[in-house]
């Protein structure tokens, strides 16, 4: 399957995030080539299929096509699209500063207490090498016992973890805080360390 720039993918996305319905079968792309005809945009269905990647296909999507695509989501064209990616603030890097716990400022068997909404709380020892142990869990996913990886804690950020060992099993990525990020990031000082 032809891979798209990222302007392209960031249309297609957007525009069946609109549709908000699967795009999967011929049905599907059979239906969404209907919706655009109620919108007075013309696409066939094989351009669609095409373009979601169902069809494998090695050619640049048409700026006409891109330009319809556009005009459903209400640009008047794929240039007026790419322009809003450019200049709109949900697009743009930036950098920021926030509440943060590094972890090169950490020693093994420091803890670490991290929270996010609605009511999840973990306490965690490091072990060095960038690996931490919950050592407690409240109504998380992630139980006690359970060991990641993360290179910080930083405050109203979503916690990203590649996987999480459970009992020498690599359980599939996991997302912490992924509407308001962590609430709660506290470096624990035990007098008994």
């Amino acid at each position: 399957m032809k891979q798209h720039t990222p302007e392209v993918a960031e249309l297609l996305i957007l525009v069946a995030k609109k549709y908000a319905k699967n795009l999967k079968t011929t049905t599907d792309f059979e239906e969404f080539s209907l919706e655009l005809i109620r919108h007075n945009i013309s696409l066939s269905t094989a351009t669609i299929k095409r373009l979601w990647g169902y069809v494998n296909d090695k050619h640049n999507p048409r700026t006409d096509t891109l330009d319809a695509l556009s005009q459903y989501l209400g640009f008047p064209l794929f240039s007026a699209f790419c322009n809003h990616l450019k200049t709109g603030t949900n697009y743009n890097s930036s950098f920021f500063s926030t509440e943060k716990i590094l972890i090169e400022d950490l020693q093994p068997k420091e803890k670490v207490e991290i929270g996010w909404s609605p009511n999840r709380r973990l306490l965690l020892v490091y072990e060095g090498e960038h690996l931490f142990t919950a050592l407690e869990a409240e109504n998380s996913k992630i139980q006690v016992g359970d060991k990641f990886e993360t290179v910080s804690f930083m405050k109203g950020q979503p916690l990203y973890l590649p996987y999480v060992l459970r009992n020498g099993e690599k359980l599939p990525a996991f997302i912490a805080g992924r509407t308001s990020g962590l609430t709660v990031i506290n470096k624990i000082t035990d007098a008994k360390q």
